[in-house]
């Protein structure tokens, strides 16, 4: 009997996937599947690991067993660490923490940040998971003039 459940993500394995040690497996599946709208593409029970996709990121979790830390574990964890994640429209996902009472870490704003001769602009908010990794939730608002 195999503990592999499921299949590759979407589109096949990117490039580059953060994997984010959690003390509770079962709290952080409700908050990135059922609160951010993340899928399980790939499971490994007996390992308490998972593989998450949705909107074309990628992201595991793996309960804290120990394996691949490099240092002491406080919380906040992921101090330092901040990952984005791009949606056509962050208003379900904003709706569906504040039904849930779940804190924003920031409320949401919108940037514009200069790249070459025109300016790319953001509408985002920050939300920290379970274990406190910060969450940077935006949705591209296109491009105009530099000012």
């Amino acid at each position: 009997m195999t503990n592999n459940v499921g299949s590759p993500p979407d589109g096949g394995w990117a490039s580059l996937v953060p994997e984010l040690a959690v003390t509770d497996l079962t709290a952080s599946l409700a908050f990135w599947r059922d609160l951010l709208g993340f899928d399980i593409a790939y499971r490994r029970p007996a390992e308490k690991f998972v593989y998450l996709q949705c909107w074309g990121a990628q992201v595991m979790l793996c309960e804290r067993n120990g394996r691949y830390e490099t240092g002491p574990m406080h919380r906040p964890f992921g101090q330092g660490a901040m990952f984005q994640i791009y949606l056509d429209s962050i208003d379900p996902v904003l709706a569906t923490l504040d039904a849930a009472g779940w804190p924003l870490y920031e409320p949401p704003a919108e940037a514009w940040y200069g790249v070459g001769d025109e300016e790319t602009g953001l509408r985002k908010f920050f939300v920290q998971d379970p274990d406190g990794y910060l969450l940077m939730i935006g949705e591209r608002l296109g491009r105009r003039p530099s000012s």
